[in-house]
């Protein structure tokens, strides 16, 4: 078994069994053999004297041979106590305060057990709507996805696997407005991917620039309209500023819904790519295509016979999956085994394409992604028919749109799923993504950072005596090897990275993997910090014209925390970064940050606000570079004026050396005074949070890029891209991170924000 230096440190951090200490109580070997045994238990439910040891051997065979990988909780969780082997689940929302309350409570026993989960919020009655129980009014989707975050943060996920939401609001939703910005201020939601649930008629009407109904999801009454261009503006506006919302077409959904009788299906998990009914789960696997090459004198090509045993063995493996799973709870497993979906998809495809010497951005190398995917497709078919003979169809089979041919098994076959840490365990380029970058420095022990190469590029260049760190380190400052002269054009041709990939070529790649996948392809249109909103709306545009189920974009430096960065070098060779105050900061000024001195001019706000001992007077001030300082002053009553000094003080001192406004207030926000809460009708709960909340009011005003009188909300400049982003690294290891199928992982330790 040959697994990377990378691939042994992720298994070891966050595969491998440990003691109480945490130390590994097993090899990676055993870890494969741990897997495949319990997995291949799945066939006693059917033939008890089935030769278990022949099956076990085959399972271990394509997992160590890097062929095939199941996803993270099978890795983790089979042959083990816990024994949850899915990766995500869709949990129903309904309108009422205990339906509301079950999901959150269902979906935190999911992530304690390793699995993210998707919600949609359409059900919920729209903010200010009566609440006949109570003669109040409802709060509205946003504050409640606020409620199912703050759950999801306390969970942690029992420290495998990280939080991850899906929430999807439907467009003709009252609050859709709301909800498509609920993540613009950076600190918001954290927990969740958000995602607007588009539908054929609605984009129609945004292209002839109609009114559309917005209707209220109890009694199906029209409560208003909007214009749909200027919706699907907001939509292209916030995904241009944050990458976030997505979009998924929920026609398109359904029309591929395999059991309709069922439900419908309103939601997906967390990266978009698997669409669920209410209480389905999703159970994973991907193919390494780079494993089914087959190489003769220094030429490469696909060995379709291989890819399709592997994809018999994988099919075999994930309908096993499914009945030795030990399910979160009860309905899951119901459901799940009414329909039985699997999800089996690929990765290592860029590398694919990089042996074969064609480009991503090329028709021969979307007819390549055509032709791997529907033998994937036919021959995982095929396999679950012959499945279906032995086990039977699945339950609903009479009721699905397969009822007019061969049994099936299982009533999906295919995913596209994000691969991060499984790509990294095989040493491959994630799912059907192009290169993110072909160099980057990684850290390492000691504050040593060190050039990595892509493999197969180092290969080549090698192959034409062109390799040399120089050299390479010119490729980890541009971030790609277009512009570097002294490399050949013909190596410049086919080793583009996703940068070099125009929009419309990601859509093309999207779209044919589409065409031959039951359910949906996780993927992310990559844009570099100069695209604008138009390039953005033209992917939307595009997917939908192409057929794809949904699209999700990231513009390079618009969140927070930043993906890879690409282009800026610090003096010894630590990639640098912009704060949010424009200053340049390389391994150096991370140790040892000064703030910026006070300016001599500055606008601001006073606001008195009534706390559990009196008045506080909260002085908030701001400049062309941003909030830059805080004063605090109580009223005759008194309070804790010291107290509320130094708190004044440590914030505007964070301020001016670059730290965010809102990291600030996320962590003031909240804070619980005794003198303050047991008096009722007090709008804060202590000064601090009162302080907090006053200085993301002032956030609100204070964004336009020169110091002016304060405008009204509607009159806000737009914020440039450089004063929104903070650049950062993987918060494990501190090496850079990659954005993928709407989630990001490092490949150097394998944190996913996914899981």
């Amino acid at each position: 078994m040959k697994l990377t230096e990378n691939a042994i440190a992720v298994l070891e951090k966050r595969y491998l069994i440990r003691d109480e200490t945490g130390t590994p109580m097993e090899t990676p070997i055993a870890l494969f053999q741990r897997v495949a045994s319990a997995i291949a238990e799945g066939d006693r439910f059917f033939d008890p004297q089935c030769n278990i040891d022949a099956l076990t051997q085959r399972f271990y065979d394509v997992m160590t041979n890097l062929e095939f990988l199941p996803n993270s909780p099978t890795l983790m969780n089979a042959g083990r106590p816990l024994g949850q082997l899915s990766a995500c689940f869709v949990l129903p929302v309904g309108d009422s305060m205990e339906e509301i309350f079950d999901a959150i409570k269902h979906a935190a026993l999911i992530h304690k057990s390793g699995g993210g989960t998707g919600f949609s919020f359409s059900r919920l009655r729209a903010k200010g709507a009566p609440v006949n129980s109570t003669g109040g009014v409802a709060s509205g989707p946003v504050s409640f996805m606020k409620v199912f975050n703050a759950a999801t943060e306390a969970v942690k996920q029992g420290g495998t696997r990280r939080g991850a939401n899906m929430g999807i609001l439907r467009v003709d939703h009252p609050d859709i407005l709301e909800f498509i910005s609920c993540k613009n201020a950076l600190g918001e939601i954290t927990n969740f991917n958000i995602s607007v649930g588009l539908t054929e008629a609605f984009m129609e009407a945004a292209e002839d620039g109609r009114e559309y109904d917005l209707v209220d999801p109890s009694s199906h009454k029209v409560m208003g309209t909007l214009n749909a261009r200027d919706v699907f503006d907001t939509i292209v506006d916030s995904a241009w500023r944050t990458g976030e919302p997505g979009i998924v077409f929920l026609d398109r959904l359904n029309r591929d819904n395999m059991t309709p009788t069922l439900g419908e299906i309103e939601a997906t998990n967390p990266c978009g790519e698997q669409p669920l009914l209410p209480y389905e789960s999703c159970n994973l696997g991907s193919i390494n295509l780079a494993q089914h090459l087959v190489e003769q004198n220094g030429t490469y090509q696909m060995d379709w016979e291989k890819l399709k045993e592997t994809t018999r063995t994988a099919v075999h493996f994930l309908d096993n999956v499914i009945e030795v799973n030990a399910y979160p709870l009860p309905e899951i497993e119901r459901v799940t085994k009414l329909t039985r979906k699997i999800g089996l998809g690929v990765m290592g495809f860029a590398d694919v394409l990089l042996r074969l010497n064609l480009p991503y951005n090329s028709e021969e190398g979307v007819a390549l992604a055509k032709e791997i995917m529907s033998l994937i497709h036919d021959t995982g078919v095929a396999e679950s028919q012959a499945l279906a003979k032995v086990r039977g169809a699945f339950p609903l089979f009479a009721e699905s749109t397969w009822k007019n041919g061969p049994a099936m098994r299982n009533a999906t076959i295919t995913t596209i799923a994000p691969t991060g840490t499984l790509s990294i365990l095989s040493g491959v380029s994630g799912g059907i993504e192009p290169v993110f970058a072909y160099a980057y420095i990684r850290n390492v022990m000691d504050n040593t950072h060190l050039v990595e190469t892509n493999h197969i590029l180092k290969e080549r260049l090698t192959d034409a005596g062109l390799y040399d760190e120089s050299l390479m380190s010119q490729v980890v400052e541009q971030g790609s090897v277009a512009h570097i002269d002294g490399i050949p054009e013909e190596i410049k041709r086919v080793f583009v990275c996703a940068h070099d990939v125009s929009p419309e070529w990601h859509v093309k790649m999207q779209a044919a993997f589409q065409m031959y996948t039951d359910n949906a392809v996780s993927k992310t249109v990559n844009f570099p910090t100069a695209a604008t909103r138009e390039d953005v709306a033209s992917v939307f545009h595009l997917a939908f014209q192409s057929g794809c189920k949904g699209v999700t974009i990231y513009r390079d430096g618009s969140r927070d925390n930043q993906v890879l960065n690409i282009g800026a070098v610090g003096s010894d060779g630590e990639p640098g970064c912009l704060d949010c105050n424009g200053m340049e900061h390389t391994s150096d000024t991370f140790s040892s940050v000064a703030p910026r001195p006070r300016p001599d001019i500055t606008t601001g706000f006073t606001e008195k606000v009534k706390i559990g001992c009196g008045n506080l007077y909260i002085t908030v001030n701001y400049d062309d570079k941003g909030i830059c300082e805080v004063f605090t002053n109580t009223g005759r009553a008194g309070g804790c004026p010291s107290q509320s000094e130094a708190t004044a003080r440590l914030i505007s001192i964070a301020l001016r050396s670059g730290i965010q406004s809102e990291a600030i207030v996320e962590q003031l926000k909240g804070i619980r005074c005794p003198s303050t809460i047991r008096q009722a009708g007090m709008k804060v709960t202590s000064c601090p949070d009162a302080i907090g909340k006053v200085i993301q009011k002032v956030q609100t005003y204070s964004s336009a890029a020169q110091v002016s009188v304060p405008a009204a909300p509607s009159e806000i400049q737009d914020v440039a891209p450089q004063e929104m982003e903070t650049p950062r690294h993987c918060p494990d290891c501190g090496s850079p991170l990659e954005h993928e199928g709407n989630c990001v992982c490092c490949r150097s330790c394998g944190y996913s924000k996914c899981g």
